[in-house]
């Protein structure tokens, strides 16, 4: 068998595994000098709220509609889970109560975020369309600007603990983290 002088495919020469090593080494190097992934952007996740636009100059929540706000809540925090870092709302739990519902305080939750240290502002509401249809908002604010950078709304369709639950868990994993949040820094 006779081979031009450009087929070196089947015998590699030194210099080419040479060559073929150094390549490897410098993949290697790069990957492991790689920077740190950035830690996840502080949050401030207030509590979900309930709307009902049936209710003339609006009404507080019935008790088991309060336990269900609390198990979205919990809900959401456990959805987000290491895309962000929680920050403790309690020191504005005065500034909360006087400015909800926070889903028609055009921004005031971005700025109780911001006074908390949070990059993030994470707000939501339940607005009810009746006994058995609801709809379920989350929304992510920059707490620097208010700019909303990701939400996302689900319908529920009957009034249990389990359909509530899995609406947040569904909205968060396919509107609010169906991409990574964007890096702003």
């Amino acid at each position: 068998m006779i081979r031009s002088c450009t087929d070196r495919s089947s015998v590699p020469s030194p210099a080419r595994s040479r060559l073929g090593w150094a390549l490897a080494v410098v993949t290697a190097a790069g990957a492991l000098a790689a920077p740190a992934q950035a830690a996840p952007e502080k949050a401030a996740i207030f509590g979900v709220e309930l709307f009902d636009p049936g209710v003339v100059g609006g009404r507080k929540a019935r008790p088991d509609e309060v336990r269900r706000l609390g198990l979205v809540t919990d809900e959401l925090r456990k959805a987000l889970g290491d895309s962000v870092e929680p920050v403790d709302v309690a020191p504005q739990a005065a500034e909360i109560a006087k400015q909800a519902p926070l889903y028609k305080c055009d921004g005031c939750a971005a700025a109780i975020a911001k006074t908390l240290g949070a990059d993030l502002a994470v707000s939501g509401y339940v607005e009810k369309g009746s006994n058995q249809i609801f709809n379920l908002t989350v929304t992510i604010a920059e707490s620097a600007t208010g700019k909303v950078i990701r939400g996302g709304r689900v319908v529920i369709r009957a009034d249990t603990d389990d359909t509530w639950a899995h609406a947040m868990r569904w909205v968060v994993k396919n509107r609010i983290l169906a991409e990574p949040l964007p890096n702003r820094s």
